[in-house]
C-alpha cells in the first residue's frame, strides 16, 4: 500500500486554497495529531483504548479523504493491541505522509 504524501496536500489545498503558510500548519497539526494516535496505540494494553485510538487515527484520515490510512487504522482497530506489525505499518503510513 503507498502513502502519498501529496495526496494530504492535495486535500489541504482543496480546504483552504493555496494559502502555503496554512496548509503548513494544517501539515503539522495533522501529523501531530496522528502521531499522538500512534504514540496511544502503542502505548494501549487493552482492547478499549486499542480502539479507541484506532478509531481515531481513522477518523483523522477519514477528515482528509486518505483512505489507505482509513484502511490501516481499521486494521489496527481489528488487530491484537500491542501487535508490533500493524504498529510497524502505521508509523511506515506516517512517515510516508510526513515526506514533503
Amino acid at each position: 500500500m503507498s502513502y502519498d504524501p501529496g495526496a494530504l496536500h492535495a486535500a489541504l489545498a482543496a480546504a483552504v486554497g493555496e494559502d502555503s503558510a496554512l496548509i503548513a500548519d494544517l501539515r503539522v497539526a495533522f501529523l501531530e495529531s496522528a502521531a499522538r494516535q500512534l504514540d496511544l496505540l502503542g502505548r494501549a494494553r487493552c482492547d478499549a483504548n486499542w480502539e479507541l485510538a484506532a478509531w481515531r487515527l481513522k477518523g483523522l484520515a477519514a477528515s482528509f479523504g486518505l483512505t489507505a490510512l482509513m484502511a490501516l487504522a481499521d486494521e489496527a482497530a481489528a488487530a491484537a493491541p500491542g501487535d508490533p506489525r500493524v504498529l510497524r505499518r502505521l508509523q511506515a503510513a506516517l512517515a510516508g505522509l510526513d515526506q514533503t
